[in-house]
């Protein structure tokens, strides 16, 4: 049988995707910046007027303080953030590529064949329901004190995310499409790869984009649980000292970087699954 071939529709002209462009509005930065300083007054007036002790909520220049001292230093040094930061990062992104991939590949397993559903389901969901800070130290006790049981905690979160969310998408394709695909007598997996996964990407982004703060979120529990590097290293060593300023300061790098995965999720999001965004204002 040859291969189905889907003849698309002429482009539309260069000034008609130009007009339907939406105008640039910044409404959303200006609530998020008004938000910011609402945050840091409430900040600044709790620590100064309320008294509130410094190890419970410390200043924000002392936050500041703590943050500049970390990162005013070489990339190599041990007294930085960078090279906690990088150790962290590292194994969330291979945790998250581990987990997703394989949350790709048994949703899309799943959704194409019932007998691997009635197997896997139950278990998906019976594991997906067990709290992860239940099961981190049995993971610690598995693979060690190294990058493996943080590679592990990882890619167990984010795998739940693609799996479920993958394995919807698939399954919400309208009849219609796959009556026309059966009509032009396409496989099983021309199926799939012209149907099924493009209506299932945005879907799949959804649970990416969940899936690679949760894999950074589990980098850090287990590190909390025993490591040698690692931002929950930087953490857990800031308060038993009580270091308050430390661990505010570490806590705004972990912010800053999930904001920043996320972006990077919804960028890669908005420049594959296009036809997404169709029809829409």
């Amino acid at each position: 049988m040859s291969s189905v071939h889907l003849v698309e529709a002429p482009a539309a002209p260069s000034t008609e995707r130009k007009a339907k462009r939406e105008p640039w509005r910044p409404g959303g930065g200006l609530l998020a910046a008004f938000g910011f300083v609402l945050l840091l007054a409430a900040w600044l007036l709790s620590v100064r007027y309320l008294q509130v002790p410094s190890y419970i909520l410390p200043a924000p220049e002392a936050v500041v303080r703590a943050l500049w001292s970390g990162i005013a230093v070489s990339p190599s040094s041990p007294l930085g953030y960078y090279l906690p930061l990088w150790g962290s990062l590292k194994n969330a992104a291979l945790g998250f590529t581990i987990g997703t991939g394989l949350g790709l590949l048994l949703g899309s397993l799943m959704a194409e064949i019932r007998t691997v559903e009635k197997i896997l389901m139950p278990y998906a969901f019976a594991l997906q329901s067990l709290p992860k800070v239940a099961i981190a130290p049995l993971v610690v006790i598995w693979f060690g004190f190294g990058d493996g049981s943080k590679i592990a905690i990882s890619a167990l979160l984010a795998f739940f995310p693609v799996l479920i969310n993958s394995f919807t998408g698939l399954r919400s394709v309208e009849p219609e499409k796959l009556d026309l695909m059966r009509s032009l007598s396409a496989s099983a997996f021309e199926t799939y790869r012209i149907v099924k996964l493009p209506h299932a990407a945005p879907f799949i982004f959804a649970g990416l984009d969940m899936a690679v703060v949760y894999a950074l979120l589990g980098t850090i529990v287990a590190e909390f649980l025993g490591a040698q590097q690692g931002m929950g290293v930087v953490i857990t060593q800031a308060q038993a000292v009580t270091d308050t300023a430390g661990v505010f300061a570490a806590l705004v790098i972990l912010g800053a970087l999930g904001i920043t995965l996320h972006s990077i999720v919804r960028r890669l999001e908005h420049r594959i699954v296009h036809w997404g965004r169709r029809g829409q204002k």
